[in-house]
C-alpha cells in the first residue's frame, strides 16, 4: 500500500517495537483499566509511562528540548494510529488532548516565564492541563460568540464566565482559558487567551459532565467550570491581547491530524475484533458468521472505507507539513469529517457483527461507541466544516 512508501526509515525501525509494546501491554488491559477511576489507573499508567521514556518514545511530536522526538506531522500519523487503538495509547506518550494542543501553543507563543512555568513539567508529564473555550450559552458552531471576560485592572485580568466541556480540568494543574479581552473589536480579535492555574481563587469546579451515563474523573472527563473574579497578572497573557482566534486556529490545524490517526487506530482496532469475531463465531454446525455474505459486506466496506481515510489524513499531514496550514484548509475540513464518519460506521458495523455481545462493555465497542460519537461534533461540527469545504470550492468556479 502507498502507506508504506512514505514512511521514513525511522518510522519503519520504531513501529515494530511500538505494535509489541501496545499488543502485549497495553491492548490485553484497558478495558479492565476503564473499569477503575483515574486516582486506582494512575500508577499502572505512570509505570508505563516509565518504559516509553525509557524506550526513547516519550512525545513523538514534540521538540527534543523539551524530551520530545521531535517527528514530522508526518511520522506522527503513523505513531497516533499505533497508539491510537486504546483509550491510553496517547496519555502513555504523553500525546494527548488538551496538553499536547497546549504544549504546542506554548512553544509557538508563550514568553520565556510561561515556558518555564507550565510547559516545562507539562511536557516532563509532571502535570496536566485543560483548555477553556467552550460554554454552554453559546452555540460552539459559531466561536466568536462568547461570554467569558477578561477585563484589565491595573497588572491584572479579572475574569469571568461560565464554561464547559473544558476536558481533563479535573486534577489539571493550569488551564488556558479563552475570554473576550475587547468587545468592540472586530469578531474574530475581540478575545484573547490567558493562562490560569486551577487553584487560582475564584476558579470554581461545578461537575464532571456525564457522557451517555459516564462522568468519568481525572483526564477522562469533561468539566463544567465557572470563572467568578478570577485575578492573574497580565504576564499569563499568551501572544496579544485579541490575537486568541489565530491562535486557536494554529492549535487546531495539527490537532486535527491527531484525532484523525488516532481515529484510523481505533478502527484498525474494531475492524480486527469484527474479523477475528466473524471467523470464530459459529451460528450453524460447522458454519462462522464470517460466511454470510451481509457479515462479509461489512467487512469490505470497512476495510475500503478504513483505508481511504488513512490516506487522505496522510496526505492531508504531507501537505500540511510541506506548505503550511492554511495552503490544507480545505484539505483539513474534508479529513476531519470524513473520517469521523468512518469511524462511526466501522463502530457501529463491528457492533452489530458481535450482537449482543457488542452492545455489553464485555468488550471496547461500546465505550468507543459512546466515546466518539462526539468526534462529529467537537473541534468543529461536520455541518461546519462541510459548509467551509463547499464555500471554498465554489469560490473557485465564480
Amino acid at each position: 500500500m502507498l502507506t508504506e512508501l512514505i514512511k521514513t526509515e525511522r518510522i519503519k525501525k520504531l513501529l515494530p517495537a511500538i505494535h509489541t509494546f501496545m499488543a502485549e501491554e497495553v491492548f490485553p488491559h484497558d478495558l479492565q483499566w476503564l473499569k477503575q477511576s483515574w486516582a486506582e489507573l494512575q500508577p499502572t499508567l505512570n509505570a508505563l509511562r516509565e518504559k516509553v521514556k525509557a524506550n526513547g518514545w516519550w512525545l513523538p511530536c514534540f521538540d527534543p528540548h523539551y524530551g520530545g522526538m521531535g517527528m514530522s506531522l508526518l511520522e506522527h500519523a503513523f505513531i497516533a494510529e499505533a497508539v491510537g487503538g486504546s483509550p491510553f495509547g496517547y496519555y502513555l506518550f504523553n500525546c494527548q488532548a488538551p496538553d499536547i494542543g497546549n504544549m504546542e501553543l506554548l512553544h509557538l507563543a508563550g514568553t520565556a516565564a510561561q515556558k518555564d512555568q507550565f510547559l516545562t513539567p507539562l511536557a516532563a508529564g509532571e502535570t496536566r492541563s485543560c483548555f477553556a473555550m467552550t460554554e454552554p450559552e453559546f452555540a460552539g458552531s459559531n466561536p466568536v460568540r462568547m461570554g467569558t471576560t477578561a477585563v484589565r485592572e491595573g497588572n491584572e485580568y479579572l475574569i469571568n464566565g461560565h464554561k464547559w466541556f473544558t476536558t481533563a480540568f479535573d486534577g489539571s494543574t493550569f488551564t488556558i482559558v479563552m475570554a473576550v479581552t475587547d468587545p468592540e473589536a472586530a469578531p474574530h480579535q475581540r478575545a484573547s487567551m490567558i493562562l490560569v492555574p486551577t487553584n487560582t481563587l475564584g476558579l470554581q469546579f461545578i461537575r464532571n459532565i456525564s457522557i451517555m451515563g459516564h462522568p468519568g474523573s481525572g483526564w477522562m472527563s469533561h468539566s463544567e467550570i465557572r470563572f467568578d473574579n478570577v485575578r492573574v497578572p497580565v504576564e499569563n497573557l499568551i501572544g496579544t491581547e485579541g490575537s486568541g482566534f489565530q491562535l486557536a486556529q494554529a492549535r487546531l490545524g495539527p490537532g486535527r491530524i491527531h484525532h484523525c490517526m488516532r481515529w484510523m487506530g481505533i478502527c484498525e482496532r474494531a475492524f480486527a475484533q469484527m474479523c477475528r469475531y466473524a471467523a470464530t463465531r459459529e451460528i450453524e454446525d460447522g458454519v462462522m458468521l464470517g460466511e454470510k455474505q451481509m457479515v462479509q459486506l461489512m467487512i469490505a466496506e470497512s476495510r475500503a472505507e478504513i483505508d481511504a481515510a488513512k490516506l487522505m489524513v496522510l496526505s492531508t499531514a504531507l501537505l500540511m507539513e510541506k506548505a503550511g496550514q492554511k495552503a490544507a484548509a480545505e484539505q483539513v475540513s474534508a479529513i476531519k469529517f470524513f473520517t469521523a464518519k468512518v469511524l462511526g460506521d466501522v463502530l457501529d458495523r463491528a457492533i452489530q457483527v458481535h450482537g449482543g455481545l457488542g452492545i455489553t462493555d464485555d468488550t471496547i465497542l461500546a465505550f468507543y461507541y459512546r466515546e466518539e460519537r462526539a468526534a462529529r461534533i467537537y473541534d468543529g461540527t461536520d455541518e461546519t466544516h462541510k459548509a467551509s469545504l463547499a464555500r471554498k470550492i465554489l469560490k473557485k468556479y465564480r
